[in-house]
């Protein structure tokens, strides 16, 4: 953590900015408290970039938006039953929200919210001390109600008050003590940890879709391992997504050395690495943030292992484990309210996680090698980093053999797409064409037949259109015959 001089440059950075500089004078004057609070005060003191800014007010939604229109043209309500009310403020975009207090029902998904009197009473109701931080303004006044400070300091994530009654206020906190815990590489308090083992039941009151927006974040930390372990340590991961519990104590292929588990969290570190060093080189297909398609497909892809494990001869089999946990990621993700785009192209990459190994015993063919980029599709950059990022081997020379040989994947892929345009990969006859060579109305055999070119295509590479014709012709007729 910064000296303390420097934490408060940089909040007093944030302060005298013109948006912020503007918002605290015209709350002012009208006679409003005003603060910025929380995230943004918390990752100023940490000296940690501040992206977004969040305020919290006196004045209620009514008289917040009132100060508003004095200062900007474009207000809008982002949840005015939260108390919340968003503008554009030179050029930034801005959302403040009335003090508050809000408690779920035991058998409730939406918050209770009533509106406070003091900055005190918001941040006491606020998650962990971290985050129960304000910077009054326009005074430059730091309110600590809960030893926030110390907090930092130590590392430690704590919640303000008795973490039972933190949690049973708002459950998703549990599993916002593991994102924080990933993302600042804080510790959480033994106290604040028993209660997430002893709640985590209270999770299932959540909504799906807000307990998938903070498993993305968390996935989204540039090392979620920490977040996730504790998530699973804490039971909170089988109220969610019990496949992940699922996997301890899930034996490899060889029963020696990692657990399913222990070998899925080094993939997904493995694969975060590979990301990271992707985007540093400047990769074209390189997504701009974390890839959480890439990572939840890391995470997951041996989910289907518990389902398919059989003793055979001495040994531990998961045939087609590739095939099941494609289903069960799918499902799982829906249950989610993931979007649809997301679940296709997770379960796609969790169903060809395997199709590479076996190629080091012996080299493709070019058609099996063009195959391969057919079934990746636009998975393919993400495939190639994923199979390399599932090599976890104490094996030194079957790593360097399992690279190697997908070095030489990666360079007849290169080679074939240079010459044959393989990423686009069809047939030198479109249906319309296949229509009129053979004279036939639209329906099934066009497809079957469509097909049967792909798979010429496939297996011998470019034929041109005039030799296509003619292997258009004698399948049709073979089809005649039967």
């Amino acid at each position: 953590m910064p000296s303390l001089a420097a934490s408060m440059d940089a909040l007093r950075a944030i302060a005298d900015s013109a948006p912020v500089a503007t918002l605290a004078t015209a709350f002012a004057e009208r006679g409003h408290e005003f603060a910025l609070v929380g995230g943004p005060v918390r990752d100023a003191l940490l000296g940690r970039a501040v992206t977004d800014l969040d305020f919290t007010t006196s004045a209620h939604p009514d008289e917040t938006r009132a100060v508003l229109d004095t200062v900007s043209t474009n207000v809008w309500d982002v949840g005015r039953d939260f108390g919340t009310i968003a503008a554009k403020v030179q050029g930034e975009t801005v959302e403040i929200t009335t003090y508050r207090a809000e408690t779920y029902r035991d058998d409730s998904r939406k918050p209770e919210v009533r509106f406070g009197t003091t900055i005190e009473g918001d941040l006491v109701r606020r998650d962990f001390t971290i985050n129960a931080l304000a910077l009054m303004l326009p005074d430059l006044r730091l309110v600590d109600v809960s030893d926030g400070l110390e907090d930092l300091l130590a590392a430690k994530i704590r919640t303000p008050g008795a973490p039972e009654d933190s949690f049973t206020d708002d459950p998703l906190r549990m599993m916002r003590a593991a994102r924080f815990s990933a993302q600042l590489g804080f510790e959480v308090s033994a106290e604040t940890r028993a209660s997430m083992l002893e709640l985590a039941e209270r999770l299932d009151i959540i909504s799906a879709e807000r307990i998938r927006d903070e498993f993305v974040k968390l996935l989204s930390a540039s090392d979620p391992i920490p977040g996730i372990r504790l998530l699973v340590e804490t039971g909170l991961a089988e109220r969610f997504l019990p496949e992940l519990t699922g996997l301890i104590a899930t034996q490899d292929d060889h029963g020696r050395h990692k657990d399913v588990y222990e070998h899925s969290l080094t993939v997904l570190q493995q694969a975060i690495g590979l990301e990271q060093a992707r985007r540093s080189l400047g990769a074209d297909a390189a997504p701009a943030g974390p890839d959480i398609v890439l990572r939840i497909a890391a995470l997951l892809h041996d989910i289907g292992k518990p389902a398919t494990r059989r003793f055979e001869r001495g040994g531990v089999t998961f045939h087609h484990h590739d095939v099941v946990g494609a289903k069960l990621a799918k499902k799982r993700l829906r249950e989610l309210r993931f979007d649809n785009d997301t679940v296709k192209r997770v379960a796609r990459l969790v169903e060809l996680h395997l199709r590479f190994f076996g190629y080091s015993d012996q080299p493709w063919t070019d058609s099996a090698v063009r195959r391969y980029v057919r079934d990746a599709g636009d998975e393919l950059e993400r495939l190639h980093i994923l199979t390399r990022a599932d090599v976890t081997t104490r094996n030194r020379r079957k790593a360097e053999r399992l690279d190697h040989a997908y070095d030489d994947i990666e360079r007849r892929i290169a080679e074939l797409a240079e010459a044959e345009e393989l990423a686009a990969v069809r047939p030198e006859l479109d249906g319309e064409q296949i229509m009129a060579i053979l004279g036939i109305p639209p329906g099934p055999i066009v497809g079957r037949a469509y097909r049967h070119l792909l798979e010429v295509r496939l297996d011998e590479g470019p034929i041109g259109a005039e030799m296509a014709e003619a292997r258009l012709r004698a399948w049709h007729a073979e089809q005649d015959d039967e």
